[in-house]
């Protein structure tokens, strides 16, 4: 078969560009090599972890915070059989809505592991071992990404775990041992801190969510600490066995003293390495870099090889689903000839623990190291007459302005719908609006996005109205 373009791996990436292409009258494949389309974000990321942030909010709603409401419940307890029976479920309406897509944008699918033979040939090696091959004039990468290990401290998917095994526990942990403050483990920490397992973080930076503005990152360790999860920071993990169901972590303070936790899960969430293996990658002259094995690519998402292109987290940036998305649209585009762009700098990034964190734009730390003048407004939400209504108050809103123009430059949100609030940024700082402009905007009362307009009027000149 001859295709204008092949798409190889079907995560929000690639089923985006191959559905782009095809939209744009190119014949496009896609080849996907499990068999269910999606990639990590629908079928072990975004959305199973997202369903099970929802159920375990709203069981620790109603063991905790249904009274105050006037509602009472007795016996209360957590079915997690159900809890993943209803994950799985959410998983597959996601899953099957990408093979109607493909259908509906007329896009020839396979079920196999893709491969170059040549920069135009792709092989495609089938689960029963069988192969076939088809060409294409140009080839998108979307492979994606998997969970990081530890090379001294092995994974038995079992004990000692990564995110993919988090989502499917048959029991709510006694006490996880999380190994990473970072985004991914934070969010599943917090699903099982709510369904009442003792929670211990260990992470190696002296913060948590160290890549977000500080402020936000110092917020959320307030809140999850409240939630009963106990922090080590700063501290580094030397190794862990398993004996029986109780694994032990073993791990240095900032002193260098020897320490250890006892827990029956621990939950390794360092990160992700892009997926570049078993590609073929080296029959068309394309390296990797040895860290995280991503490929380099151009301002164009072309790799050294022409007409071979690579998006997400295959590549340099942020791994997050959106900015995928984004690429595989510019991608199809480009190679449609159109000229489209992506502003990398407005690219949000959020933690869906309760409550949200969002962040798009330059952190203050980022403005101080380039030595930018600017000046900085904040709101609590303890202030906002919907986030008392709802029992919200944590966190706040802060917008950093240019000092001299007052150009919004970043703003961070941790927050109620923070994941959701962070669009109105995102739209204002693409059309470089100032934060007088956001000030002058009528919003909604009552809403939690007041929130961003009073933040908007402290860093105008310092005038919010409630508090």
């Amino acid at each position: 078969m001859q295709f204008d373009v092949i798409v190889i791996g079907s995560g929000p990436g690639g089923y985006v560009a191959a559905i782009r292409c095809a939209q744009l009258g190119l014949k496009t494949a896609c080849i996907e090599k499990y068999s269910t389309f999606g990639g990590t974000c629908l079928n072990v990321g975004c959305i199973p972890s997202k369903a099970l942030l929802d159920s375990s909010e709203h069981y620790h709603n109603a063991a905790h915070t249904f009274e105050t409401h006037g509602i009472k419940l007795k016996d209360l307890k957590v079915d997690m059989s159900q809890m993943i029976k209803r994950k799985n479920e959410v998983v597959q309406k996601n899953t099957a809505g990408i093979t109607f897509l493909f259908k509906k944008n007329k896009v020839t699918s396979y079920q196999g592991m893709g491969s170059f033979v040549d920069k135009n040939t792709i092989k495609i090696t089938k689960a029963d071992g069988s192969t076939e091959t088809i060409t294409g004039t140009n080839v998108i990468i979307a492979t994606g990404s998997k969970p990081s290990q530890l090379p001294f401290l092995p994974v038995d998917k079992k004990r000692i775990i990564t995110s993919t095994e988090a989502l499917t526990l048959t029991e709510v942990p006694k006490h996880m041992v999380l190994i990473g403050g970072g985004v991914i483990g934070l969010e599943l920490g917090s699903v099982y801190a709510r369904l009442g397992a003792k929670v211990s973080v260990i992470e190696f930076m002296d913060g948590i969510i160290p890549t977000m503005d500080k402020g936000l990152g110092k917020e959320l360790q307030k809140v999850l600490t409240k939630l009963g999860m106990e922090f080590y920071l700063g501290h580094k993990v030397t190794g862990a066995s398993v004996k029986g169901k109780e694994v032990t972590v073993k791990f240095d303070s900032p002193k260098g003293d020897k320490m250890e936790l006892k827990g029956d899960y621990c939950l390794v969430a360092v990160g992700r390495v892009a997926y570049t293996d078993q590609l073929g990658l080296e029959n068309i002259g394309i390296t990797v870099e040895e860290r995280g094995k991503k490929i380099t690519v151009n301002d164009h998402m072309e790799t050294s090889v022409k007409g071979v292109y690579a998006i997400g987290d295959v590549v340099r940036g942020a791994m997050l689903a959106h900015k995928a998305e984004d690429e595989g649209t510019m991608v199809a585009e480009l190679i449609a000839g159109q000229k489209p762009h992506i502003n990398y700098n407005l690219i949000p990034g959020v933690v869906y623990t309760w409550p949200e964190v969002a962040s798009v734009g330059q952190t203050e730390e980022q403005l101080k190291e380039k030595g930018v003048a600017y000046k900085t407004g904040s709101f609590p939400f303890k202030a906002s007459g919907r986030a008392v209504a709802s029992g919200d108050m944590d966190g706040f809103v802060k917008v950093l302005a240019d000092k001299t123009t007052d150009e919004i430059l970043g703003v961070h949100i941790i927050g109620p719908r923070a994941a959701d609030m962070i669009a109105e940024a995102v739209v204002a700082m693409e059309y470089r609006a100032s934060a007088e402009d956001i000030s002058r905007m009528s919003h909604a009362h009552p809403t939690y996005t007041e929130a961003m307009r009073e933040a908007c009027l402290a860093a105008t000149d310092n005038r919010p109205i409630h508090i």
